[in-house]
């Protein structure tokens, strides 16, 4: 087989009813997990899509309640997870944090990120968003380590700030990560562009589960979980409805791609390197 890894992502229609989102979560865990999957990934806000007003109703400290039950999956399966993302208690009143967590094998939390990236949009007549009324951005690129291969952590409006990306290939990742609850409106025309634009300009696999359907925010989240090679192909493509997507991932393909096509070795960063203060 290579130096390979089997993944499964997990496609959601997540609601207002924590508990019963967090048993199909439990539910998807456990088919990725029967279907050979070394590493499962769930979407964005997996255990709550629901009035903001509910928000101090479901947010949690990390660790806390949901990640001790995703914990306890981890173990039971002996798999890494990657727990999609969850509304996570700040030190702000009335705010909160975006946050995804992932476990090893034995249960134990060895990475966190938070969303920096917030989806404040206005798109009259289509999609208006506002989710820093109520969530903080986060500060720190975050990387992990997952069976000797780096894993690269963002989240859903991140997709669309390639410096990100291009800051976790820098620090070696070789896989890209991106749960979401894409929208739609947007998700038609953008989802599979950015994401394979992604895959390609970084030379990584991007795994990218979605949320799925009507929500009970007026919303309609456009699915379509997918799985892209570093090529830029998708090799997997979640259909409509709740469910789980496998595939495993070749990194000697990786590396071949890499040696061929050196995209990453000849950038020349002298020329662009006030990039960062542009616009700032």
């Amino acid at each position: 087989m290579g130096d390979t890894m089997r993944v499964g992502l997990a496609q959601m229609n997540t609601q207002s009813d924590k508990e019963a989102n967090l048993r199909r979560a439990e539910e998807l865990i456990d088919e990725a997990a029967a279907r050979g999957a070394r590493l499962v990934v769930l979407p964005e806000y997996v255990s709550f899509l629901g009035p903001r007003e509910q928000h101090e109703e479901v947010a949690e400290p990390i660790p806390g309640p949901t990640t001790e039950r995703f914990a306890a999956k981890a173990r039971q399966h002996g798999i890494w997870l990657h727990g999609g993302s969850i509304h996570e208690r700040s030190d702000t009143p009335g705010m909160y944090y975006n946050t995804s967590v992932v476990f090893d094998p034995s249960g134990e939390i060895i990475a966190t990120y938070r969303k920096i990236h917030l989806f404040d949009i206005d798109l009259t007549g289509n999609v208006t968003a506002n989710e820093s009324s109520t969530i903080l951005p986060g500060d720190e690129v975050v990387t992990v380590d997952i069976d000797g291969h780096t894993v690269g952590l963002s989240i859903c409006y991140d997709l669309r700030f390639p410096e990100l990306y291009r800051q976790l290939a820098l620090a070696g990742a070789e896989v890209l990560l991106v749960p979401a609850a894409f929208t739609m409106f947007t998700g038609k025309d953008h989802w599979h562009v950015l994401l394979r634009a992604r895959a390609i300009e970084n030379q990584t696999w991007v795994l990218a589960p979605g949320q799925f359907g009507a929500h009970e925010l007026n919303a309609q989240c456009y699915g379509h979980s997918v799985i892209i090679d570093p090529w830029g192909t998708v090799v997997a493509d979640a259909p409509n409805g709740e469910g789980v997507i496998v595939a495993d991932l070749d990194f000697d393909a990786l590396r071949k791609i890499r040696a061929q096509l050196p995209s990453l070795a000849n950038r020349r960063p002298s020329a662009y390197r006030e990039l960062a203060t542009v616009g700032s």
